[in-house]
């Protein structure tokens, strides 16, 4: 398929298990990839965009320096020409901790990558969206972000503040043939879930089985990246501000049993 030949993406967070099905999902349907990583994942960049070839670049994003996002879309626009799409991918998450013992160099760090980092790469990639005529930015949020959970404080309330980023930009960038939206990830079978924030910590997939689901399956990968490819698509094209929840209906509350 090649519904993204004419376009440049950038994904941050590029190496990550849902970041790397993003990036493999675009370039196979033509798009130019743009892989965004930390120091530490940019050598598994590196390897990735050589893998892919001539229409991959790595680049080293840590999402909260500004810098970073100025020389990410530069390379961007030098190595493809322009740049068109935005995936928010990065993000990084709390161990589980009571609000009371909770660190607030860790608050803080959680909201410089999950919101602050969000808000640098929307301002960033703005004036080159224009350039190249319009395009769209796709933030991954989280189902956290519809309710309260009890010792990830951090994360949740950093999600929940991506909602109105997203919202707002939409509004203000609708104009310019720029639509904003967001995907909103339930329990999604990658590191993330299966492993601890921290040594000797309880990872998410603890707390959750997804056995009362409607849909009573941990998510893949491959869930996200269809609907993010959909949502980027011209298919999507009168969808702004759109908050897609993506969670085998974890939200909803139990299902009844198949019987």
């Amino acid at each position: 398929m090649t519904r993204f030949t004419s376009h440049t993406v950038l994904i941050t967070g590029g190496t990550g298990g849902l970041g790397e099905s993003h990036v493999r999902a675009y370039h196979a349907e033509g798009a130019n990839v743009v892989i965004g990583s930390s120091a530490r994942g940019l050598s598994r960049a590196t390897a990735l965009a050589a893998e892919l070839g001539d229409r991959a670049l790595a680049v080293r994003l840590d999402v909260t320096a500004e810098q970073d996002w100025t020389a990410a879309v530069s390379a961007a626009e030098q190595t493809f020409g322009k740049l068109t799409i935005l995936v928010n991918n990065a993000g990084v998450q709390n161990a589980a901790t009571p609000v009371e013992a909770t660190d607030p160099a860790v608050w803080e760090r959680t909201f410089a990558v999950n919101v602050t980092g969000q808000f640098l790469g929307i301002r960033a990639v703005t004036p080159a969206l224009r350039r190249a005529g319009g395009g769209s930015i796709v933030t991954i949020g989280s189902t956290m972000a519809y309710g309260g959970t009890a010792l990830y404080a951090s994360y949740v309330a950093s999600k929940w503040a991506l909602r109105g980023l997203t919202r707002s930009a939409a509004l203000e960038l609708g104009r310019d043939g720029i639509r904003v939206n967001a995907i909103h990830p339930g329990v999604i079978s990658t590191k993330l879930i299966h492993e601890p924030a921290e040594p000797g910590g309880q990872p998410i997939a603890d707390f959750y089985d997804p056995a009362p689901f409607a849909i009573p399956r941990l998510g893949q990968p491959a869930d996200v990246t269809a609907a993010l490819l959909y949502l980027t698509s011209a298919e999507a094209s009168f969808a702004t501000g759109t908050e897609l929840v993506l969670d085998g209906g974890l939200l909803l509350g139990p299902a009844l049993p198949a019987a």
